[in-house]
């Protein structure tokens, strides 16, 4: 059907508005980790909120106040499985990946790159679009926990530091030294 009739209409433009201001307040009070893109628990709890945004937006069966309880209910479960991670090395394991070690002084880990289903071409375009024409220039590729990918120049690892906890960082160097 094309249109049902002015007040459905004004019911999005009420209810719609309500809810995007109280999405917003509470994403405000919460701070910037709960949109943070940290890890795949964070990207379902940001789908979720807009799924939940949508929900109370066009169905005439959801009350306001039942929507910003779902939006309360998922801040806080976000931030109470972040602030258990932060204190618990095991339930940071279940909620975060871990980076993992794509490429490693100038060579390609192909075990890795297996692993987390990445191409040799994604690393190599990686390399370039931060202006390095060499494999050799590299130190290390890393695949990130939100899924992007660092690309560190021999230059600047100096003790690879940053690289400390990196899944195969340890064996890359004993296979290299």
């Amino acid at each position: 059907m094309f249109f049902d009739g002015w007040a459905g209409l004004l019911r999005v433009l009420v209810i719609g508005t309500l809810a995007y201001a109280a999405l917003v307040l509470l994403l405000r009070v919460t701070g910037k980790r709960t949109l943070s893109k940290m890890n795949a628990f964070d990207l379902v709890v940001t789908v979720a909120l807009g799924s939940t945004l949508a929900t109370v937006l066009l169905s005439k069966d959801v009350a306001l106040a039942e929507g910003v309880l779902a939006f309360v209910l998922l801040i806080l479960l976000q931030f109470a499985i972040t602030w258990l991670s932060v204190r618990s090395e095991r339930v940071q394991a279940l909620v975060k990946a871990e980076p993992r070690l794509l490429l490693h002084h100038g060579r390609l880990l192909h075990g890795a790159l297996r692993r987390e289903r990445m191409t040799e071409e994604e690393v190599r375009a990686a390399v370039r679009s931060q202006g390095i024409a060499s494999l050799n220039e590299v130190a290390a590729v890393v695949l990130e926990t939100d899924g992007s990918i660092s690309v560190l120049r021999r230059a600047e690892e100096g003790r690879a530091s940053a690289l400390a906890n990196v899944a195969g960082h340890a064996r890359a160097r004993v296979e290299a030294g």
